[in-house]
């Protein structure tokens, strides 16, 4: 008897038994709350522990005033179907400010968000002295500020980039989505001697929102339903953001001073170390960066040559295809324009699974369009013509005759584009489609098609100029 049926039977509640499985996997992950939690000291930025905490020791530590960082975004809350009167970032990011500050170790933070508490209260210890004259204590001056530290946030931007991804079948399935918003930051040391702003820089940093879940609802028999869900959703909190951000500006205030000699270092070879190195490549990067994080590249190269690798896929009359090599050489042209021109040149085979297998050789000019060219990485399409001799198995055998061993095509193809580094050195996977101009490729004519040769390519490229003009 076979044990099929019965295994038919219960693959449903298996595969809801196997999703509640790895949702309570998922919830252990992500510290699913089970019961109250107690108060706990304040985390800090992952910036303050790799970046901030690193610094080195200031030759002398610099009085710093804040009077009010304030929020000047003017936002609230988004929230649907409801009107919302909370503002969407903290208030209290001058607290945040002198906490990072302090914790940088570079400066010392003096009181002026409530200069008017600590100034009445002098007051009220200087009317008190006086009422007993016997006591001979006076206060002591108040600090003064070298540095006053100005800014603010000034921008949230909501939705930035949504998206998600889902599948379901047969009432069984799972889906995702996330949201990014993004909050900016802006600081400056003003003079207090002068009233010369010394430095300005500013941070951003974006806030992640997501939502994951899984489910099955599916009757199992006549009359038995099986449901079960399970869901997961994360809002990276804003005010960790904002914590982050005041970092990141504060440990650019703090090297960007060192380069302009604004301050110094208490050991001069401390210049050198890895956080200052990594902060100025991080800068230089960044000058190359979009909103998005994608990183934009000028191309200066206007040639290129490529070597391809691919895996042919015969689409013909005369059964189900099989998987042959093939390989090409490819040389481009206009590479710093948006849409460059491509001589592809290559060798291959194709064959079915019973009855046709034979070599070609194949030359084709293609127009290869880039969809986002001014970035590093991008996604292309491409659209030719081209010219394919087939021959035996044997190389050459049979003598070329137009239309009947030498073919025209059209070439379709679509990929995407990763450059290594700052080499002048791409990494290309695509997919192409060589639709014949006639039905001749297999040596069988019939139905409605051409012939069709699909190919999986994975390609390196090397551009270059061929004068230093």
């Amino acid at each position: 008897m076979s044990i099929y049926p019965a295994y038919k039977k219960h693959l449903h509640i298996l595969v809801a038994i196997s999703l509640l499985v790895l949702a309570q996997s998922c919830a252990s992950t992500f510290k699913h709350p089970v019961s109250p939690a107690p108060a706990r000291l304040g985390e800090y930025s992952q910036v303050h522990k790799k970046e901030t905490s690193q610094l080195p020791e200031p030759k002398e530590k610099v009085y710093a005033a804040v009077y009010n960082f304030r929020d000047q975004t003017g936002q609230y809350k988004l929230l649907e179907n409801t009107a919302s009167w909370s503002t969407v970032v903290t208030q209290g990011a001058t607290s945040v400010l002198i906490q990072a500050l302090e914790e940088s170790k570079w400066f010392i933070a003096i009181e002026r968000e409530g200069l008017s508490n600590l100034l009445n209260e002098r007051r009220i210890i200087r009317q008190t002295q006086e009422q007993f004259k016997g006591s001979s204590s006076t206060l002591p001056p108040l600090l003064y500020a070298g540095i006053i530290i100005e800014g603010g946030i000034i921008a949230y931007e909501s939705n930035i980039r949504t998206g998600g991804i889902g599948a379901r079948y047969f009432g069984t399935g799972t889906s995702g989505q996330y949201r990014e918003d993004q909050v900016t930051i802006y600081l400056r040391a003003v003079s207090t001697s002068t009233g010369r702003i010394l430095k300005t820089v500013h941070a951003s940093k974006t806030i992640l929102s997501q939502k994951l879940d899984m489910g099955i609802f599916r009757f199992v028999s006549l009359k038995k339903l099986l449901e079960a869900e399970v869901g997961y959703t994360y809002n990276e909190p804003s005010f960790v953001a904002v914590q982050e951000a005041i970092d990141k500006a504060v440990l650019a205030l703090i090297i960007e001073g060192l380069g302009d000699n604004l301050w110094e270092l208490n050991n001069p070879n401390d210049i050198n170390l890895s956080v200052i190195n990594d902060y100025y490549e991080e800068k230089e990067l960044s000058a190359n960066t979009d909103y998005l994080g994608n990183t934009t590249s000028f191309r200066n190269k206007s040639y290129s040559v490529a070597l391809k690798g691919s895996c042919t896929f015969l689409d013909g009359d005369t059964g189900n295809g099989r998987i042959k090599p093939a390989g090409s050489l490819t040389l481009g042209f206009l590479q710093k324009h948006p849409v460059n021109l491509l001589l592809d040149m290559g060798i291959g085979q194709a064959a079915d699974e019973i009855y046709f297998e034979t070599n070609f050789i194949n030359a084709a000019a293609i127009a290869q369009f880039q969809l986002l060219h001014q970035y590093k990485n991008n996604p292309f399409i491409q659209l030719g013509y081209g010219v394919s001799f087939v021959t035996d198995n044997r190389w050459f055998e049979n003598d070329p005759e137009w239309n009947t061993n030498v073919l025209q095509y059209l070439h379709f193809g679509a990929g995407y584009q990763w450059q290594i580094n700052d080499w002048p050195l791409d990494i290309q996977v695509s997919v192409s489609n060589q639709f014949f101009l006639n039905d001749r490729f297999d040596g069988v004519s019939y139905g409605k098609y051409n012939d069709r040769v699909w190919m999986a390519n994975l390609s390196l490229q090397y551009r270059f100029n061929i004068s230093k003009q």
